[in-house]
């Protein structure tokens, strides 16, 4: 009988043993599920917030390029109709058109034969005339010679900071210029004749390229 304690005594501490063991066996299991339910959650939210960073950025990138297109649009639109530009009738009464939301300044009207004619536009309205100043469009209608004030700018289109070609205004063959006329000026210009007189019209930014381009292709005159 003593044998036989021996033995169930020995036999109970082998089962709590195993038991003990199943346990600590199942709390580690345990644990490692429950990190690693905790890393992938975690993981998702990390994962998640930058999916949702990504989307939010998108969305408002998308939103911006598409309010600035609107905003160009209607800038557009707001230009029309345009204004008819009409320049002194013994100058050969020079016209084109140009956008409404642009004023206009004449700086010098021709009041005797000879004088020099001077108009500047710009958007809203017109800042102080000096040479630094950048305009939508300056016009000049003088009685300097068609070569001479070409000649002007042969130093310009030498260095290569100005392109200089040939364009048709109105029926007559005259010059464009493209690039930079001073440190501040930089933009597009055609020079032409218009009877004895040479009539340079100019834009004084990149900016107004296409309303420069547009423009010319209105000008009429009186020949």
């Amino acid at each position: 009988m003593i044998y036989d304690r021996k033995v169930k005594r020995t036999d109970e501490v082998g089962a709590i043993n195993a038991w003990v063991l199943t346990t600590i066996l199942v709390s580690v299991v345990a644990a490692g599920a429950i990190a690693a339910a905790i890393w992938g959650i975690l993981n998702y939210n990390e994962q998640k917030t930058d999916v949702d960073t990504k989307v939010q950025s998108a969305v408002a990138s998308a939103q911006k390029t598409q309010a600035d297109k609107d905003e160009a649009n209607f800038n557009e639109r707001d230009k029309q109709p345009n204004r008819q530009f009409v320049g002194p009738e013994d100058y050969g009464r020079l016209t084109f058109d140009y956008p409404k939301t642009w004023s206009v300044y004449i700086a010098k009207d021709v009041v005797n034969p000879g004088d020099t004619f001077q108009a500047y536009f710009n958007p809203v309205s017109v800042p102080a005339i000096s040479d630094s100043q950048q305009f939508s469009l300056r016009v000049t209608i003088a009685s300097t010679d068609y070569d001479k004030t070409l000649a002007s700018y042969t130093s310009l289109v030498q260095k290569g900071t100005l392109k200089s070609s040939t364009v048709t205004i109105g029926g007559t063959t005259g010059t464009r210029l493209d690039g930079s006329f001073t440190k501040d000026i930089r933009g597009s210009a055609v020079i032409f004749k218009i009877r004895d007189k040479t009539v340079t019209i100019r834009s004084d930014a990149d900016t107004f390229r296409p309303d420069f381009d547009a423009l010319v292709a209105t000008i009429r005159f009186n020949q």
